[in-house]
């Protein structure tokens, strides 16, 4: 009976370890909790600079990789964002699918 408790113990915490590593399609609890770290960051960058609205921008992290998506009114603004966005620390790469905001006639 001994054997078996060890057993059953020995399998729940390796079910519990691999639940909280990585994939390549999924975070580690804490590759979440530093791509939250870094949204974060971005976002604040983004408040202090003068030349991207915020609000405008949305910005998503996985695994250190930041995908920056919204409008914006202008091409310089854009290319803005996405140089505030990678000089934030522990930002990897940068994807921009910033759109320009359609022209009002």
């Amino acid at each position: 009976m001994p054997n078996t408790k060890s057993a059953l113990t020995a399998a729940l915490l390796a079910a519990l370890l691999a639940a909280c590593s990585g994939s390549p399609t999924r975070e580690s609890t804490g590759e979440f909790i530093d791509d939250t770290a870094i949204t974060t960051k971005v976002k604040a960058a983004f408040i202090e600079d003068k030349d991207v609205k915020a609000t405008g921008v949305k910005v998503e992290t996985f695994k250190g990789n930041v995908q920056l998506s919204g409008f914006a009114d202008s091409p310089a603004e854009i290319d803005r964002a996405v140089q505030v966005a990678s000089q934030v620390p522990g930002v990897r790469t940068v994807r921009n699918d910033i759109r320009l905001k359609p022209a009002v006639q």
